[in-house]
């Protein structure tokens, strides 16, 4: 495990002690400040904020696609009718002798059904077992007829085509799993989002804390300044250097705190944290972990979504040749069912001593002439399925080499950390030196200007150093969706 080292004492106690409070929304300054640290800002973001929300909504309607394609492989009850189905019309009727004639009809015809069926993934057909009765009411002649059709079962199966349920079963939980991971993935590109905007707002934070410290030094500089003037131990060119760097440094601390305000307040708007003045702590350096980029490829191979995405890809390529040669040439359907069937002039009677009834149907249509159109669209399924499948080599090749050079590079940003905080440290130390040798008059002016910019820089570049680490954190958790300090993944078994 690698660690960066912390910043020098006083470093950290100045950043504590003087950091600004900066509002992360329009509050009162006397409401009571709450400090918070990186991981609770985070916590707070996926809790409230609107991407946030957002993600979490994705996922419930992953899950509801989910619960409509599982629906589709349980049995199914349902209930058909037309009550009433009444008419008055005056409409050709045709008489004994075989002429027509116009007669006025006044007629209801009603039926009602209860069907239940269940889809047979592994054929694509259909097996239900069906109950309906019809009623036929003739008002004029005063008649009333029934036909029943007590208990029916059936099948229908589609022959040689394009079996739907089959790819679905294949396709669709790869789909829900796909979904799981990529809501975790949000999860942990919304905790590096905020990572960044965290550390925009603390760097926004130590430039203006440093405009602050560089004004009540320049003021300083120019009361000792106007002393030794007027002892004549100071030229006047040096004075107005002093006044001219004092106006500088006043300007800088006002475009610093406007600078911190604009950051706050996209940090804010990102997160939806509001309603509290709050002031945010510097973070120490982040456990920075030498996870050899072997094993963070494994693990992304394991519990990424694009794994699942590219073999999803490569099942709907399938899919389609299958269904390109599903629904062109032979097309053929069996339906076939066996049940009873009566009628009657009372409803009660029409389900005594009721007959035998059997369909068998088979239907088939096939093109003869067709110049070439089935060929043609078998073929540009099979040549997208070759593009897709170069697609996802593409793809995959990028991803995995996305997190190799990600965990790569973990070990030179710890390095890269621990020099800055110590540059950090000796920048401070210099300018300390710079400048009480200045106080004594055995330096020149443009020396401490170079000391105090390089200071300035120093701190900043920590800043930015720690920033880089936590980023990085957060961007290995989201590739692997693992948790290298718990040493568990993110994402739950399926």
């Amino acid at each position: 495990m690698l660690r960066s080292k912390m910043p020098p004492r006083a470093l950290r106690n100045g950043l504590r002690a003087v950091s600004v409070a900066l509002l992360l929304a329009v509050a009162p300054a006397a409401h009571a400040q709450q400090q918070l640290s990186l991981p609770q800002v985070i916590e707070l973001a996926l809790d409230q904020s609107a991407v946030a929300q957002q993600a979490q909504t994705s996922r419930e309607t992953s899950y509801w696609r989910w619960r409509t394609y599982r629906a589709a492989y349980m049995p199914q009850l349902s209930l058909q009718g037309t009550v009433p189905d009444f008419s008055r019309v005056i409409a050709p009727v045709i008489q004994p002798d075989g002429t027509t004639d116009f007669r006025a009809v006044r007629i209801n015809n009603s039926n009602l059904a209860v069907t239940m069926s269940q889809n047979i993934g592994l054929t694509g057909g259909q097996i239900f077992v069906s109950s309906d009765v019809q009623r036929f009411d003739d008002f004029d002649r005063k008649q009333r007829r029934y036909n029943t059709t007590p208990a029916i079962i059936g099948l229908s199966q589609p022959i040689g085509g394009y079996n739907r349920l089959y790819w679905a079963r294949r396709i669709e939980p790869l789909r829900y799993e796909e979904s799981q991971r990529q809501f975790v993935a949000q999860r942990e590109n919304i905790a590096q989002r905020i990572a960044e905007l965290y550390f925009d707002v603390l760097q926004q934070q130590v430039n203006a804390e440093v405009a602050g410290q560089n004004v009540r030094a320049n003021e300083e500089m120019l009361r000792m300044g106007k002393e030794r003037y007027q002892l004549g131990r100071l030229s006047q060119n040096d004075l107005l250097q002093l006044e001219v760097n004092l106006l500088t440094a006043r300007r800088n601390q006002g475009q610093a705190v406007l600078d911190a305000q604009n950051a706050a307040l996209e940090l804010q708007n990102y997160t939806s944290i509001g309603g509290t003045t709050v002031s945010l702590q510097v973070p120490p350096a982040p456990a920075l972990l030498a996870v050899a980029p072997d094993k963070a490829l494994n693990l992304a191979r394991q519990h990424r979504s694009e794994m699942l995405t590219f073999q999803r890809q490569l099942l709907q390529a399938d899919s389609s040749v299958a269904g390109a040669k599903g629904t062109t040439g032979l097309q053929a359907s069996l339906t076939a069912n066996l049940g009873y069937v009566n009628r009657a002039d009372r409803f009660l009677d029409s389900y005594q001593d009721p007959l035998n009834q059997q369909q068998v149907r088979l239907a088939f249509s096939m093109p003869l002439v067709d110049w070439g159109r089935q060929k043609s669209i078998i073929k540009t399924a099979e040549l997208t399925r070759q593009q897709v499948q170069r697609n996802v080599q593409q793809s995959q090749a990028t991803f995995e080499q996305t997190v190799l050079t990600q965990a790569a590079q973990l070990s030179t940003l710890s390095e890269q950390l621990a020099l800055a905080a110590r540059a950090d440290t000796l920048a401070q130390r210099r300018y300390d030196i710079a400048r009480a040798t200045y106080q004594v008059g055995r330096y020149s002016l443009t020396d401490l200007n170079i000391a105090l910019s390089e200071k300035d820089q120093a701190k900043r570049a920590y800043i930015v150093a720690l920033r880089a680490g936590w980023v990085a954190y957060y961007r290995l958790r989201a590739l692997t969706l693992y948790d290298f300090e718990r040493q568990r993944p993110l994402v739950e078994n399926p």
